[in-house]
């Protein structure tokens, strides 16, 4: 069973909050099972840009301090990291927050 999208006035202030914390853009929320390093059917997927002094463990950072503040797993997909038909078809099927 897929667990509903927060509120979005709550997605979004739970995002700013991270992205003031950690050097990244949110930019959507992509289709459950996309960032397949997290499991569970109430996870959210979300598309970022990566800002300048982004490490893998600052991406990883926001995906707890995200996680914690929404109370389900998170996992964030960089636009950065997709290569070939995924470069383009992912942003276009992500929901802009």
């Amino acid at each position: 069973m897929n667990a509903p999208v927060p509120h979005r006035a709550i997605l979004r202030h739970h995002v700013a909050t991270v992205e003031a914390k950690h050097p990244l853009k949110v930019i959507g929320l992509l289709p459950r099972g996309t960032a397949a390093h997290v499991i569970g059917a109430e996870a959210l997927d979300l598309l970022a840009g990566k800002r300048d002094g982004l490490s893998y463990f600052g991406l990883v950072q926001a995906e707890i301090d995200l996680s914690n503040l929404l109370g389900r797993p998170v996992g964030i997909v960089l636009v950065s990291e997709l290569h070939g038909q995924e470069a383009t078809d992912l942003p276009e099927r992500a929901e802009l927050l």
